[in-house]
């Protein structure tokens, strides 16, 4: 019996529940559906089901705090909850087709990520658009996402680390390129090479 992980993060929980190691190969992220982009139309984008885990609620709460626009891409159980929390910056799109949802990442400021996660895909579809993401610092997106390179961690799911790295993010210059150089290490030929491996 051969075990393979999508991520260290699940590898660690292979370990402490089977007493086996495992071999990390990371999922397909369809990167070469992205471009880099070097536009910014200044608002902030969540991309996620509307489920309490994804902590779209703390989001929520940041940006009634701070004015900044923030779009959000998704639908879920949470949805009627959360547009009533949401200010007038805060708007609600649904679930939108590939090519849609492409433009939307080519655009915006930033991706935000508040939940844990196993991997992630998301991230790296935006980081293939050259976007820096403000994550959660917890999960898979450690593996994936180059603090101060490729976005900014918070500590804490709490408000207040969300505005405190909404801040360092806004402070610092990315390199677009780079950021999209980091997401296509998790391009689908990369690993159909190591699955075949």
């Amino acid at each position: 019996l051969h075990f393979v992980a999508i991520s260290d993060h699940v590898r660690k929980r292979i370990l402490r529940h089977y007493s086996r190691d495992a071999e990390i190969i990371f999922p397909p992220v369809d990167t070469e559906r992205f471009q880099l982009s070097l536009e910014d139309d200044g608002y902030y984008l969540i991309v996620s089901a509307l489920v309490p885990y994804k902590r779209v609620d703390l989001a929520i709460q940041a940006f009634n705090k701070n004015g900044a626009r923030l779009i959000v891409v998704g639908k879920g159980p949470d949805e009627a909850k959360l547009r009533q929390a949401a200010n007038t910056t805060i708007e609600f799109v649904g679930w939108k087709s590939d090519d849609d949802l492409a433009r939307l990442y080519a655009r915006c400021k930033a991706l935000v990520f508040p939940g844990e996660e196993d991997f992630g895909i998301v991230p790296l579809e935006a980081m293939a658009c050259g976007k820096p993401v403000i994550a959660y610092g917890k999960g898979g997106v450690l593996e994936t996402v180059q603090d101060g390179i490729s976005g900014v961690f918070f500590s804490e799911q709490s408000v207040e680390s969300l505005e405190d790295a909404l801040a360092s993010a806004g402070s610092m210059r990315f390199d677009p390129q780079k950021i999209r150089d980091c997401a296509l290490q998790f391009s689908r030929d990369i690993y159909k090479d190591k699955i075949k491996k």
